[in-house]
């Protein structure tokens, strides 16, 4: 399957505001985004031009790159969120939040989302008691996710909770630290996320296909 490889950082100043894929280093000074906060490359400090479609598709890059998802997987979700009632930007938004890999994240089991999915593809978690693969498996309000009693005691968990204490968990969470476990009370609003996208110009740029 295709991925990128590169050096994350290079992505948070190509999109220019913090992406947060690279855990506890981004809230340090040593961000790179805090160092050079012009896009990488040799014309990066160059003057750019920006249409109505290099606006559309930056915000559509930004919000694939947030959450880690390949352009087909983003627009097999696009589609589902097309097909429900509703707002079809917010309705995007909402089930890319409802991911399993991005709960994990938010209740802090996990510094990045990256390594949240490394996570969960080598089995560390439960959903309601029942062993979770599938990064992108959607979670439901009411669900209980919990690490597995034999991997409570991998190192970068246990320091991700510590990271979480400082970074805070979402209301719609709710995370017992000592049972390592966490309960998804409600999927949250668009007014409850804070991410810096305008989800209505991916909306049409896709209308344009």
């Amino acid at each position: 399957m295709a991925r990128y490889i590169g050096p994350v950082c290079r992505l948070c100043r190509r999109e220019g505001i913090k992406l947060f894929l690279k855990g506890e280093r981004c809230y340090t000074d040593k961000c790179a985004i805090e160092r050079r906060s012009y896009p990488p490359g040799q014309h990066g400090q160059g003057r750019s031009k920006s249409t109505e479609y290099s606006l559309q598709l930056r915000e559509k890059q930004k919000l694939k790159r947030i959450y880690g998802v390949l352009e087909r997987q983003f627009r097999r979700v696009f589609a589902l969120a097309e097909r429900r009632r509703g707002i079809t930007g917010e309705n995007l938004l909402s089930l890319l939040e409802s991911r399993l890999d991005n709960m994990i994240y938010r209740m802090g089991f996990a510094p990045s989302r990256s390594e949240a999915r490394q996570l969960v593809r080598h089995g560390h978690f439960l959903v309601n008691q029942r062993r979770v693969t599938i990064p992108s498996y959607f979670v439901k309000p009411g669900d209980e996710i919990q690490v597995r009693e034999s991997s409570r005691k991998v190192v970068r968990i246990q320091e991700s909770l510590d990271l979480a204490q400082r970074r805070g968990v979402p209301e719609w969470l709710e995370v017992n630290k000592d049972a390592f476990a966490g309960r998804v009370r409600a999927l949250p609003t668009r007014t409850e996320l804070t991410l810096p996208i305008n989800e209505q110009l991916i909306v049409e740029l896709y209308s344009k296909v």
